[in-house]
């Protein structure tokens, strides 16, 4: 199995790394250690010691001008490469091809209707053995709101190979349409519902109990905006924002 065009990696970019990072473990349960990567302040999220996610400031120089946000990574094979189809298909790019020393190489950019995503390419072929959905603290749905899915849906599979999966009729919001990678799902698009929000991707996080993570979202000051709500599955969502401002979401079982 191909791994190419696979999300593997999430980071959250946020003005302030420090309270980012406590509310986050609070909320979800991760751990939390320095890189030692000395060019670039960069910490790593984790669950029971294996990294699953990081977190950086956005006035780092390498991100200079990107908006706070979570962020997940595509792994490509040849990231400059995937950057100049991005920009023949009408995508933008916010952080152009850099190197990560000793991790890999990045960029950051936009498909056309301005949901950022990030590229990468590490230097190590091999995947590490990371837990998976739906062990608490991994990331278990991706969902694209956008203004056109199809046009979306079109734009991402041509770069990606993503395929799609069933449509489910949602009435008055429109068609959910699940999106397929080797023939495994791994999250969906849909037409936002508030056509002035600007299309973004939002990742969902694993949790042990959606009421507990809820009340510990208050807790630590965050806000909740959407849910819980149940979703097939025997399984409950929410979409948060962090006291940062940042948008995120969960996802669980309630007990």
């Amino acid at each position: 199995m191909s791994y190419s065009g696979t999300f593997i990696w999430y980071e959250l970019l946020t003005a302030d790394p420090q309270a980012a990072e406590e509310f986050y473990k609070h909320v979800v349960g991760w751990g939390a250690k320095d890189s030692g990567n000395p060019s670039v302040k960069y910490t790593l999220l984790t669950i029971d010691g294996t990294h699953v996610a990081g977190l950086m400031a956005t006035n780092d120089a390498c991100v200079t001008g990107v908006d706070a946000m979570w962020s997940g990574h595509i792994l490509v094979d040849d990231v400059d490469a995937m950057v100049a189809r991005i920009k023949a298909a009408g995508g933008k790019v916010h952080v152009e091809p850099t190197d990560i020393p000793h991790t890999g190489r990045f960029a950051i950019v936009a498909d056309p209707q301005g949901a950022s995503f990030q590229l990468f390419k590490p230097l190590m072929d091999d995947r590490p053995n990371v837990p998976t959905p739906p062990t608490p603290g991994t990331v278990g749905w991706h969902e694209l709101n956008t203004n056109d899915w199809e046009s979306a849906f079109e734009f991402y599979s041509a770069l990606f190979g993503w395929t799609k999966g069933e449509a489910m009729d949602m009435g008055a919001m429109g068609t959910y349409q699940l999106v397929e990678r080797d023939g495994q799902m791994f999250g969906a698009m849909m037409n936002n519902p508030e056509p002035s929000s600007r299309p973004a991707w939002c990742y969902y996080i694993c949790v042990d109990d959606i009421a507990a993570a809820e009340s510990r979202i208050n807790d630590k000051g965050g806000k909740v905006v959407f849910g819980p709500v149940q979703v097939p599955g025997d399984q409950w969502v929410l979409q948060a924002v962090d006291p940062q401002g940042v948008s995120f979401a969960l996802l669980g079982p309630r007990a």
